[in-house]
């Protein structure tokens, strides 16, 4: 049993609740901008600190009028966008509690969400969101109130609420202490039906308070930090981030839209960036196929391999002369570039939900910005560990937040206490008592430490497949570094009371084209047709072969079949920060897997490495 736990660096104040993050952000820069909003001409619209309070005092008054009560839950439908953050402190501050729903999520996803929570108003952004909630409508008879932003109805309630006091607002506010439930947020259902996590006012403030002085050179830069939010809000990640801003004083912008993610990064110019490792994947990808089609391939990934092994020095403390040439003489011919598609003034990256792995992380550090790596859950409030500005080790998820405690179990599992883990499942007291050892939150992930206290996340415990020969095997170990490959799309290694580890991939039908193209092949070949392309298939067995280097010969991928399909959230098979459903997978292709292992079809690939 290893542990390690940091001491809170700001005084726990059990009174407080989130919307005392706002009065006080309002009482210390009341003028300065803290969100903005994008205009039609590409441009983007400031909102100040003062601005934003009064919309969330109206909005508050609306919800008041229109019947909310203290205690009650709403459901809240929508992508990632101003409207959002709006709608999260106008609850608290009316004293109610929100109940995010996934914008992907299924009718039946949003009945389970919303019948569960009790939830008694029901707020969606579009009409399509609008049109799932209202197949289910006639089952959820505790829904009085249903408003649609894309309506204007935001600025109805508003309007609707100029008879309620200020008085009232700020007696409600000041309703919830830090023990009591600030929100509802719905796991996502990777190992079953969704389950409400209970998180609470106290781990929001005493996290945002802590995280604000850890991670002070990302969010309290003196030149005005500055972030574009993307990823999307109902998850806990991005969640826990918007209310940190707010505590901040940190400029945002909203882009639920990834086409438009770079047109969005050169004109906003953010300080530090919020992503999933796919996102970086995906920049390095698009970048390196770009290069591949302009003749400059070659020159591309040098520049790669000498940005890794640049960082790998800066880290070891010493940098050879001939490095350093080489390193100026590319920074002017390719990462200037790169630089400047992320806007020019990113120095911080805060990623989460996978691993990154090692070279995309000296990748980016070389080019000038630090991947902050993390790592939490729902029931975490998000952050658990993170990598700090000055703390950081590439290839872990850092050392424990202040206010922290982390510890691996003796069977390698990750237990977590501390300001940020929530105070159990809603309404599921059997799951809240399996879900706890003592004060320690059982997270299901497996890690290790090293002796400075930094994490290394190696697996999922109830992911662990076991051959039939009995060897162990950690799925992420493989499928990670095959992830990043520019073809492919997914994977999910398979091979559970099996002879052998086999592999099940998609490709990514962004980049099949390019980089069918680059290749000679057809570029306007269908995803079917590119299943049984032998370039493809050789590309695809390269990147698994490159994989099966990292582990022993009992480890390894031995065969692999190439799906011709994607794997999407919307098809069930991904959850909406983009991690696998593996049981679903394994369920609705089990006719594939066995094909593996009783005689194979075209599409097969023999893995010859190891």
């Amino acid at each position: 049993m290893i542990e390690f736990e940091t001491p809170a660096l700001v005084p726990a104040d059990p009174d407080a609740n989130t919307t005392d993050l706002l009065v006080e952000r309002v009482a210390a820069t009341p003028d300065s901008v803290l969100f903005s909003l994008p205009t039609a001409d590409g441009g983007w619209s400031p909102v100040t600190t003062r601005e934003f309070y009064d919309q969330v005092i109206a909005l508050a008054k609306g919800l008041v009028a229109a019947g909310i009560q203290p205690g009650d839950k709403i459901g809240l439908m929508s992508k990632t966008r101003y409207e959002w953050t709006l709608i999260d402190f106008a609850t608290w501050f009316a004293g109610a509690i929100l109940v995010p729903v996934y914008e992907t999520s299924s009718p039946a996803q949003v009945r389970w969400n919303l019948s569960d929570s009790g939830a008694i108003a029901m707020i969606a952004e579009t009409a399509d969101h609008f049109a799932r909630f209202d197949e289910v409508h006639p089952d959820l008879p505790a829904i009085r109130n249903v408003w649609q932003i894309d309506l204007g109805d935001l600025d109805k309630l508003a309007a609707g609420g100029t008879g309620v006091s200020d008085d009232e607002i700020e007696r409600r506010r000041k309703l919830a202490k830090g023990a009591d439930i600030a929100t509802l947020i719905y796991t996502s259902g990777t190992t079953g039906r969704p389950k409400g996590s209970v998180l609470t006012h106290s781990n929001f403030v005493e996290l945002s308070r802590n995280a604000a002085v850890a991670l002070e050179e990302v969010v309290l830069d003196p030149n005005g930090a500055s972030t574009l939010l993307f990823i999307t809000t109902a998850h806990v990640f991005a969640r826990f981030i918007s209310v940190l801003c707010v505590h901040g004083g940190v400029r945002v912008g909203h882009q639920p839209d990834t086409k438009q993610l770079l047109p969005s990064l050169g004109s906003f110019q953010p300080t530090f960036l919020l992503a999933v490792p796919r996102v970086f994947e995906k920049v390095y990808n698009v970048s390196e196929q770009k290069a591949e089609a302009g003749g400059k391939g070659k020159i591309f990934r040098s520049a790669a391999d000498t940005a890794v092994a640049y960082s790998t020095a800066l880290e070891s403390g010493s940098v050879p002369f001939g490095l350093k040439l080489k390193f100026k003489l590319f920074d002017v011919l390719v990462f200037g570039k790169l630089r400047a598609a992320m806007g020019g003034k990113v120095k911080y990256a805060v990623s989460g939900s996978a691993p990154l792995g090692a070279r995309l992380g000296h990748f980016y550090h070389a080019l000038g910005i630090t991947i902050l790596e993390g790592y939490g859950l729902t029931e975490t409030t998000a952050p658990a560990t993170v990598n700090l500005a000055k703390k950081s080790k590439i290839g872990t998820v850092g050392p424990a937040l202040p206010g922290v405690g982390v510890r691996v179990a003796d069977d390698g599992e990750i237990l977590v206490k501390g300001i940020n883990v929530f105070q159990g499942y809603w309404q599921n007291a059997e799951a809240t008592a399996e879900a706890f050892d003592g004060e320690w939150f059982k997270t299901g992930d497996l890690g290790a430490f090293d002796d400075d206290g930094f994490l290394t996340i190696t697996g999922r415990k109830k992911e662990i497949i076991v051959t039939a020969g009995g060897k162990n095997v950690s799925p992420a170990a493989l499928e990670d570094p095959i992830r990043a490959n520019p073809l492919v799309g997914q994977v999910v290694v398979v091979g559970d009371r099996k002879p052998f580890i086999s592999a099940l991939v998609t490709l990514d039908p962004e980049m099949l084209p390019v980089w069918l193209n680059n290749n000679g092949e057809d570029a306007g070949m269908s995803l079917d047709e590119a299943t049984r392309n032998p370039a493809v298939l050789a590309e695809v067995q390269r990147a698994i072969d490159a994989a099966n280097e990292t582990v022993s010969r009992a480890e390894s991928i031995r065969k692999f079949t190439v799906l011709p399909l994607e794997l999407t959230e919307a098809s069930g098979h991904l959850t909406p920060k983009l991690s696998i459903k593996r049981n679903v997978i394994l369920e609705d292709f089990a006719v594939s897997i066995e094909e593996m292992y009783s005689g194979a079809p075209a599409t097969e690939g023999i893995s010859t490495a190891g």
